[in-house]
């Protein structure tokens, strides 16, 4: 049985619609949890909101959004105000154009999405537009209203399904050069470009999702099952630190090229 959709609605193209469902494609559940307690008592702890200046707690009935402006003032909206300014639900993922895969900068991307026909009666027109989507290599632009917000959303064929992602908005994404400000547009060449290049190419692989561990939820599962078994968890060994001072010196022994002469990259004919 396919798990519980967490949005049913329609997919519209046109005069074209389909009944589907979206299904949680990443989820953080099966992360380790903790609760917060009184280490005296054991009990759980209980969170209570206070007035900054009095010290007094607030009631949840007393409770307000507030805007920050100038200074120490705030813009106050009562929580019937905010609900008014949730935009209505038509249920419709709405296409409004279609796009060549891949045309989207990977920073735009928010939160992915398994697209499936919501009943049996929808699938002839869920593959239909599927197929027509692979075989031209396109994905669809969509605005819905998701989970109380507007928002756009790209529709790619993915096996016998679809992915929906999320896509942040242009206000939302930074712009690069704020972070790349201060590097420095260096030319690289010769000898250190072609250590770095047999570097990558010794290291190539295929992406295996399942061979990287969570490390941090390994370490919290041992020391909670250490803890349980009245045992001290194993101690984790200290990271070596290295100062890194000649980067041609390294280039070199990771390549394992120490003393020898650099690989050099080749023509088609086998030449420089």
């Amino acid at each position: 049985m396919a798990p519980r959709a967490l949005w049913k609605g329609m997919l519209r193209i046109a005069e074209v619609t389909c009944p589907v469902a979206l299904h949680a494609a990443a989820s953080t559940s099966e992360r380790i949890a903790f609760h917060t307690l009184n280490r005296e008592t054991g009990h759980r702890v209980r969170r209570e909101f206070i007035d900054s200046e009095t010290g007094d707690p607030v009631a949840r009935d007393d409770q307000v959004k507030g805007y920050q402006t100038a200074g120490e003032d705030h813009v106050i909206l009562d929580p019937e105000e905010i609900a008014a300014a949730v935009p209505e639900s038509d249920k419709t993922l709405n296409v409004t154009q279609f796009i060549p895969c891949g045309e989207v900068d990977d920073v735009y991307f928010d939160r992915p999405y398994y697209l499936a026909p919501a009943n049996p009666g929808a699938e002839d027109s869920f593959h239909l537009l599927r197929e027509g989507m692979r075989r031209r290599r396109a994905a669809a632009l969509a605005r819905a209203v998701l989970f109380r917000r507007v928002r756009t959303v790209l529709i790619r064929a993915h096996g016998l399904g679809m992915i929906a992602s999320t896509l942040s908005f242009d206000y939302e994404v930074r712009p690069a050069r704020e972070a790349f400000r201060d590097i420095p547009d260096l030319r690289i060449k010769g000898e250190m470009l072609d250590l770095a290049e047999h570097i990558i190419d010794t290291k190539r692989g295929e992406f295996d999702i399942s061979a990287f561990e969570d490390r941090y939820e390994a370490a919290l599962a041992e020391l909670v099952k250490a803890r349980l078994e009245g045992r001290e968890p194993p101690a984790r060994p200290l990271p070596e630190r290295e100062n890194v001072v000649d980067l041609m010196a390294a280039l070199r022994e990771s390549a394992g090229v120490s003393g020898k002469r650099s690989p050099r990259r080749k023509t088609a004919r086998g030449r420089r």
